[in-house]
C-alpha cells in the first residue's frame, strides 16, 4: 500500500451539490406517493417515472464511486481503509433498497392500490434512511480525504462516468434537478463542466423542460 497526497486540494464540492438532489427528492417523493388517490394510475405513472429517473441517477452516481473512487482511496490511504470499506457496505445496503423498489414501482404504476402505495412510500423511506447515513459520513469523512488524495482529473472522471451511465434523454432533466437548489457560484461551476453549446441549451431549452416536468411531479399539472 502507498499513501499519496496532492500538493493542492482537489475541488470536490460538486458532489455536495449532487447529493442535494437525492436528499430533496427522497424527502418529497414519499409524501407525493402517499397523496395519490386509490386507482389513480395516471398520477402513479408520473411519480413512478420520476422515481425511476432519480433512482437511476443514484445508481449511476454510486457505480462511479465503486469503480473509480474507492479503489484509489484504498490504495493511497491505507490508514483509512476501514472507513472506505464501511462506505462500500453502505452502498450495498442502498443498492438492496433500490432493488426492492423496482418491482414495487411496477406494480404501483399498474394498479395504484393503497397497499402498494404504502409499500412504495415505505421503500422510499427506507432508502432515504440508508442513503442519508451514507451521504452524511461521505461528506464529513470521504470528501476531505478525496480532496487530498485524488487529483482533479481523476475526480472529474467520476462525473464523466456518471454521465455515461445516464440515459441521454434524462440528462437535461437530471441536470435541472442538480441546478434547482444550487447557489449562483455553484451554478457557474456546474455549468462550466459542459461544452458551451450544451451550456446554452441548459440555460434555455433544458431549463424549460425541467420546469414543466417538475411541475407535473410536484403539482400534478
Amino acid at each position: 500500500m502507498t499513501e499519496t497526497a496532492n500538493t493542492t486540494l482537489t475541488d470536490v464540492h460538486d458532489m455536495v451539490v449532487v447529493h442535494r438532489v437525492f436528499r430533496r427528492e427522497l424527502r418529497l417523493i414519499p409524501e407525493l406517493v402517499r397523496e395519490v388517490a386509490p386507482g389513480d394510475t395516471a398520477r402513479a405513472a408520473v411519480l413512478a417515472g420520476w422515481s425511476r429517473m432519480v433512482l437511476q441517477g443514484l445508481h449511476g452516481h454510486h457505480t462511479s464511486e465503486d469503480l473509480l473512487l474507492w479503489p484509489k482511496l484504498l490504495e493511497r490511504c491505507q490508514p483509512d481503509a476501514e472507513l472506505v470499506h464501511r462506505m462500500e457496505q453502505q452502498h450495498e445496503r442502498v443498492h438492496a433498497a433500490l432493488d426492492a423498489l423496482g418491482p414495487a414501482l411496477d406494480r404501483w404504476e399498474a394498479e395504484a392500490r393503497p397497499a402498494v402505495t404504502e409499500e412504495v412510500a415505505a421503500g422510499l423511506d427506507a432508502l432515504r434512511i440508508a442513503l442519508l447515513e451514507h451521504l452524511d459520513e461521505e461528506e464529513r469523512e470521504i470528501l476531505p480525504m478525496a480532496s487530498r488524495h485524488i487529483t482533479q482529473a481523476e475526480w472529474d472522471e467520476l462525473g464523466e462516468h456518471g454521465l455515461q451511465e445516464t440515459r441521454k434523454k434524462d440528462l437535461p432533466v437530471l441536470f435541472g434537478a442538480v441546478l434547482e437548489e444550487a447557489t449562483p457560484d455553484e451554478r457557474v461551476h456546474m455549468l462550466g463542466k459542459v461544452p458551451l453549446p450544451v451550456r446554452v441549451l441548459m440555460r434555455a431549452v433544458f431549463a424549460r423542460t425541467y420546469a414543466r416536468l417538475i411541475s407535473r411531479v410536484r403539482n400534478g399539472r
